[in-house]
Formats: structure tokens, C-alpha cells, sequence
């Protein structure tokens, strides 16, 4: 299929429409997840029968939670702070998983390409630098539709350890805030039952 057509797809345009607008790691996550699911020869979840883990809080995160299923919500996405371009996907049904891993080589951008990032992102670039990024945007966008998934991602099957599936817990007012937290959540302080906001011994 051409980068056209995929762009113009159902699927796409959901990732599209979830996350704002168009860009190359919104199209790296849909790749990603594309790739994962016909690895683990799976259909989107519709409940809990496929588990996301990111490892990058980007852009592509949101394609993978359009195109597998899998959602906070649910309790079957997980985010790993790891700032790397690397999705597993577990199928619960066959118990199989696998690891997409970006290339170290693959897509990497220009040295022109790089300088238009940074002016963008610090408010210095021209209306004629800002067209050519958009430009840019648009060809790395097509380059990843069009190559094959093994040509960018490292694909491996990988050993995983579910999550427990979502389940519904009482909450209890926290002593210090009185708010309703989740009671697997709460902390005991001298007796006292706090929340991780107000304990002095959690941080996020």
C-alpha cells in the first residue's frame, strides 16, 4: 500500500484525529504497532487480551493506544520512562510476546533537519524555515509508511510478565487530605492511612 493510502486509512486517520495532527512519531508508533500485532498475529484489544509497554512518553505512544486497544484505563498500557523508541506488545490469549526497537541507523535526521528542530521548538525559525520543516515532516512521514518494518525496527520475540488485569478496589479517605484514593494505594504512616501525595516517603 502507498504512504497515501495508508495516511488516508480509517486506522490512520483515528491515530490522527486522537493525537492532534500528523507527524513522523505518531506514524512510527502506528508502524510499531502494526508490526507487533501481526507478529503476535493479533486483533486489536477490545478488553484486556493484549498488553502495550512504551518506553518513550512521544508521540508514538498514541498511535499504539489507537491501534492495539490498549489504554491506562484498562490497566493493559504501560509506560516506562526509558526515552527510547521501543514498544512490547503480549498477547494474554497465546502467551507470546515481542519487542520493537527503532534502529540506531534507520531514519535518523539530517543535520539541516536537526537545526530546523531546534529553531522551531525555540521560537527563532523563519515562516520560509517553518514551511521547509513542515516539508520535511511530510518526507520522513512517507519514508517510514514506505519502508518495511524490519528495515526501521529491531523485532525479537520477548520474555514478559503480565500485569494482573484491572480490578475495581474500594477507595478510603486518605487521613491528611481526606481524599478518596484507591485503597492498594494508600501508605501506612504511624498508623495512618495517606495517600502518596501527602506521604513524605513516596515520590512519583
Amino acid at each position: 500500500m502507498k504512504p497515501e493510502d495508508i495516511i488516508a486509512s480509517e486506522d490512520f486517520q483515528k491515530c490522527v484525529e486522537f493525537h492532534g495532527h500528523l507527524c513522523p512519531g505518531l506514524t512510527m508508533g502506528y508502524k510499531a504497532s502494526v508490526a507487533g500485532l501481526e507478529w503476535l498475529k493479533a486483533h486489536r484489544s477490545v478488553d484486556e487480551e493484549i498488553v502495550a509497554v512504551v518506553e518513550t512518553d512521544a508521540c508514538s505512544a498514541d498511535a499504539v493506544q489507537v491501534m492495539t486497544g490498549c489504554t491506562f484505563g484498562k490497566g493493559n498500557f504501560i509506560f516506562k520512562d526509558h526515552g527510547k523508541m521501543a514498544f512490547t506488545f503480549f498477547s494474554r490469549q497465546s502467551g507470546r510476546g515481542v519487542r520493537v526497537v527503532l534502529k540506531s541507523d534507520a531514519l535518523r535526521p539530517d543535520e539541516k533537519h536537526l537545526k530546523l528542530i531546534q529553531k522551531k521548538q525555540n521560537g527563532t525559525a523563519s515562516d520560509a524555515e517553518l514551511e521547509e520543516f513542515k516539508r520535511q515532516f511530510e518526507k520522513r512521514t512517507h519514508a517510514i509508511l514506505e519502508k518495511p518494518a524490519d528495515e526501521i525496527f529491531d523485532i525479537k520475540e520477548a520474555q514478559f510478565d503480565p500485569p494482573a488485569k484491572a480490578q475495581i478496589q474500594p477507595s478510603i479517605a486518605c487521613s491528611r487530605c481526606g481524599e478518596p484514593t484507591m485503597e492498594s494505594r494508600l501508605i501506612d504512616e504511624g498508623g495512618l492511612r495517606i495517600c502518596r501525595g501527602c506521604s513524605t516517603a513516596f515520590t512519583d
